[in-house]
């Protein structure tokens, strides 16, 4: 089973992203591959490795064809492309940017104390 989506993650599948689709990956019996849309077969990579999908490089707006092959595929397949297709980490993003600013004016002033 095969679909082609398109990224959506603003992080496209660098760091957060690609962790949490090898996560989701990993969750199912089913073999999952991941590589750009215009590079066929020979562009795959499995999914189920965060070096190989970080290394693909992929940015947001860019076409990833997505394929599964097991017991678990459909599942798998459905999984992984919802998280391709959901923007969620934008939210994700400005949390952790919030965060560090706070985190970094309770540090200034834990610094200042004797």
């Amino acid at each position: 089973m095969e679909r082609t989506v398109t990224v959506e993650p603003e992080a496209g599948l660098h760091a957060r992203p690609a962790s949490k689709l090898v996560q989701t990956a990993n969750r199912f019996d089913a073999d999952v591959s991941i590589g750009r849309d215009d590079d066929g077969d020979d562009g795959l990579v499995r999914a189920d490795s965060m070096l190989s999908v970080s290394g693909l490089n992929v940015e947001h707006g860019e076409s990833v064809r997505v394929v599964a092959e097991g017991p678990d595929a459909e599942a798998a397949l459905d999984a992984v492309c919802d998280l391709l297709t959901s923007p969620v980490e934008d939210a994700a993003e400005e949390d952790d940017e919030t965060d560090g600013e706070d985190e970094t004016d309770g540090g200034d002033e834990a610094e200042g104390a004797p």
